[in-house]
């Protein structure tokens, strides 16, 4: 084994492993820094709990990329968007810009000072945009 691919002894292991999942792909980064956000399998049962007893919020889809699994919801009642995860949409159709939804939130750890939207609905589709649905190839972008 050569000495760029030994394990390293310093670092964690998940992060080993990560960094062998990367490598495995051909990708020229060597460590996967996890995500601020929690996706609704990572989630506790308790925090899930918490936003199902929440408001229902309304708001815009500001943009949401299939491919990359998330975007953003611009709320109607405030001026900075909030992240949604491609795990955290319910429907048939893949949300578009310009959709309006409803949702409802759910805190962002480790601080839980800023809050993500989580089961979020379309309830209005943007009219002139074509949808399409969950079950349907996504498109080459």
């Amino acid at each position: 084994m050569s000495s760029d691919q030994s394990e390293p002894k310093d670092i964690p292991t998940p992060q080993v492993i990560n960094n062998a999942a990367l490598a495995h792909q051909g990708s020229p980064h060597k460590f996967l820094i996890p995500s601020p956000f929690i996706s609704r399998r990572t989630r506790t049962f308790s925090t899930s709990e918490r936003a199902k007893e929440g408001p229902r919020l309304a708001g815009t889809i500001r943009s949401f990329c299939r491919n990359r699994g998330h975007g953003w919801v611009l709320p109607a009642n405030a001026a900075e968007p909030l992240f949604v995860h491609i795990s955290d949409i319910e429907g048939e159709y893949v949300p578009k810009e310009g959709d309006e939804v409803s949702y409802q939130t759910c805190p962002v750890p480790p601080k839980n000072e800023k809050v993500q939207a989580v089961h979020v609905q379309i309830t209005h589709l943007a009219p002139g945009v074509s949808h399409e649905k969950w079950d349907c190839p996504s498109p080459k972008s």
